[in-house]
């Protein structure tokens, strides 16, 4: 039995599941998430708990019990309480701001770089230099903060770049000079 696919998910109070055909649906306080979960994996939704379960044991059907599961949870968790991600630009003039729907970052490059923000995620960008993402969708606010990150991810010698809130560097020792 899957270790993550047989635990049950808990069903906060303001939250509906619903599942048609293929497709499993999410309604809560924060908004809708819908996501297709693989014909081989049967679901049985109750007022507060969805159970999963599988036909056979194939190594497959396995993978996509626990990925079912584990999808589900992130929908229940994000319509009931937002994601949220953090980034944290350290360096010499750099620094961010917001315009509208755009985020704008300067990063040491000759020119700004301007990322426009996906529907259904909210940037915001305190002193300048922490950029806060939040959104309902787990995979959504992941991927919008590894796009920022990757555009000057943290070198290891001063530290400068991207890098998320809380994120250890591994700092290297720089030259030692020549000394005669």
């Amino acid at each position: 039995m899957s270790r993550v696919g047989k635990n049950p998910i808990p069903v906060p109070k303001g939250v509906s599941i619903t599942r048609t055909g293929d497709d499993i649906q999410v309604k809560g306080p924060n908004g809708t998430l819908t996501e297709r979960i693989p014909t081989m994996i049967e679901t049985e939704i109750s007022d507060e708990k969805v159970v999963f379960a599988r036909h056979d044991e194939k190594k497959d059907t396995r993978a996509q019990h626990g990925l079912a599961r584990a999808l589900v949870a992130n929908m229940v968790r994000g319509v009931s309480e937002s994601f949220v991600k953090e980034l944290e630009i350290q360096g010499v003039g750099y620094r961010a701001d917001m315009a509208g729907k755009t985020l704008k970052l300067l990063l040491g490059f000759s020119h700004p770089v301007e990322i426009p923000v996906p529907d259904g995620l909210k940037v915001s960008v305190d002193r300048n230099v922490i950029v806060k993402i939040e959104g309902i969708d787990r995979q959504k606010v992941g991927q919008f903060a590894a796009n920022i990150r990757s555009l000057r991810p943290p070198e290891p010698y001063k530290g400068k770049g991207v890098r998320y809130v809380g994120e250890q560097i591994r700092r290297k020792v720089g030259k030692a000079g020549a000394t005669a």
